[in-house]
């Protein structure tokens, strides 16, 4: 293959249908998202997910041996052929999706030299960031998680549209707050299920607070959920935004002296929580607050609300058709 190749037609392909057409199809649907069972490792629960809208995947289940744990088309092929070069993937990807490839010459490849160290040009737009109260479907989503008043000043309402792909031109919003990388985990509810996205890249979140104390949640709702019991701590908090960024979790760590670990008590959760206190010992296991529950939003849903004299029985089933993004 010539060293410079024209592969803006890859990049636009799509990762289901190339997944299709490598036998592997969805074991599930969230939302926007797609659940697959890892093609990278061997796994039995769906925990590789492919968001078709941002042509974006992410395995949350765990590390493969390329390393690679998410992107666009080409890091999947790069994983799934790994250690096959760039080349050759590109190659593969051409013959199993049939796309020519044409050599790249004169001015097309003097712009893609200057690319190279370039982050990917996003395909999505944020619109307009808006405090949380600005739009009825995100309250009263945040309401039904029970972490409303948390989430004021802690979260945003995000308005994004996407520049290509089936929506194109089409705009949603979410809840959202930053992670560390500036990009915006979103969160929201599709009828009667969460939606979850990155738009840009994934990181854990941080918030500074007492240098010698940490508190470490696997979500963000699990956090604010432990901040609704402990309005006057002051502990420095890291959310993981995913069990797959635990590594960088453990290196930021590793210079606080008290260390609270509320992590999910399902199998991932207790796989971090063994592989988190083996580096760092002295981190404590405190899921047992909630230990009748996966984690600490679910033990939160399932108190008894208090409901105000001025609101109607079964408000949120009455209303859960307007919980669209």
């Amino acid at each position: 293959m010539s060293k410079f190749v024209n592969i803006d037609g890859i990049r636009e392909t799509s990762i289901v249908d190339f997944l299709a057409r490598l036998g592997h199809h969805p074991a599930r649907s969230s939302g926007v998202e797609l659940f697959y069972r890892s093609m990278l490792r061997e796994e039995n629960t769906a925990s590789l997910t492919v968001n078709e809208q941002m042509g974006v995947w992410f395995d949350h289940g765990g590390s493969n041996q390329s390393g690679i744990k998410g992107g666009n088309i080409i890091d999947l092929a790069m994983s799934y052929w790994y250690p096959a070069t760039f080349y050759e993937v590109i190659q593969k990807i051409s013959d199993v999706m049939d796309i020519p490839l044409r050599e790249a010459t004169g001015s097309y490849q003097r712009e893609k030299r200057q690319q190279i160290a370039r982050v990917s040009e996003p395909h999505y737009t944020i619109n307009e960031i808006k405090e949380i109260g600005s739009h009825p479907a995100i309250v009263q989503y945040l309401q039904s998680r029970g972490i409303l008043e948390q989430a004021r000043g802690r979260m945003m309402e995000v308005h994004y549209s996407f520049e290509r792909g089936p929506n194109e031109g089409k705009k949603f919003f979410s809840a959202g707050w930053q992670n560390e990388l500036g990009s915006w985990e979103l969160r929201n509810k599709i009828g009667q299920t969460d939606f979850k996205a990155c738009l840009g890249r994934k990181s854990i979140s941080f918030i500074a607070g007492d240098p010698e104390k940490l508190s470490i949640f696997e979500g963000y709702m699990d956090y604010l959920s432990w901040l609704r019991d402990n309005p006057q701590s002051t502990d420095s908090i890291i959310v993981l935004n995913s069990v797959n960024l635990l590594d960088t979790a453990i290196e930021r760590s590793a210079g606080y002296r008290e260390i609270n670990i509320y992590f999910d008590r399902d199998k991932a959760g207790y796989a971090a929580l063994v592989k988190f206190r083996q580096e760092l010992p002295h981190g404590t296991d405190r899921s047992g607050v909630y230990q009748e529950y996966k984690d600490y939003n679910e033990m939160q849903l399932a108190r008894p609300r208090s409901r105000l004299p001025w609101e109607p029985d079964h408000i949120f089933e009455n209303n859960e058709p307007s919980l669209r993004r």
